[in-house]
């Protein structure tokens, strides 16, 4: 069993001007990333920042391969919206032998 996780460090629109505004773009991709790939996923940083957020995301597995094709997949959705900018992700894995 593998545990997978990602962080995306993720810079939002000029037109958020407030935490209300972030909000409404952070839930809609975490709501996404939970639907298209079943993993959990949660902002996780930046909480105070108008414009900028980080995003957890983690998924389980019975394999390594099988997690990293996972959070690939994650990494690319948020690059992929063209409303967001992606600035930077982390990848790390724990395995049962950890």
């Amino acid at each position: 069993m593998f545990v997978g996780i990602l962080d995306v460090d993720v810079l939002l629109p000029a037109d958020v001007a407030s935490l209300k505004a972030k909000r409404s773009h952070v839930r809609g991709l975490v709501a996404e990333l939970r639907r298209r790939h079943e993993v959990a996923a949660a902002e996780v940083g930046h909480l105070d920042l108008h414009r900028r957020t980080l995003v957890g995301v983690a998924v389980v597995a019975p394999d390594l391969g099988h997690c990293r094709e996972v959070l690939d997949a994650c990494e690319r959705l948020v690059a992929a919206r063209p409303e967001l900018e992606l600035l930077a992700a982390r990848q790390r894995f724990v395995g049962q032998d950890d």
